[in-house]
């Protein structure tokens, strides 16, 4: 599925600041894949479960994971980038 529009929570963005540049650039990286196809494999973009059910995440490194949620018209909005973390 192809992505039209990214949002990006005020959150995301603090967070965003905080991580390293090179994980800003691997992140820059894999959201123009994301954009293309938000199901590519090398994304490893999965569901979240229990009190996150309603989002989904997809990883940018082996240890930093950005979580969105889907909105209409072919939209996401990213609400969070770090590690495992986020999820709680």
């Amino acid at each position: 599925m192809k992505i039209k529009n990214i949002f990006y929570s005020s959150h995301f963005r603090n967070a965003f600041r905080k991580i390293s540049p090179a994980i800003q650039k691997k992140a820059f990286e894999k959201e123009e894949l994301f954009r293309q196809e938000c199901f590519q494999p090398s994304l490893k973009t999965h569901k979240l479960k229990g009190e996150l059910k309603d989002y989904w995440a997809f990883s940018v490194s082996h240890s930093c994971r950005i979580m969105f949620i889907f909105e209409e018209n072919s939209s996401v909005s990213f609400i969070d980038i770090g590690s495992h973390s986020i999820y709680e």
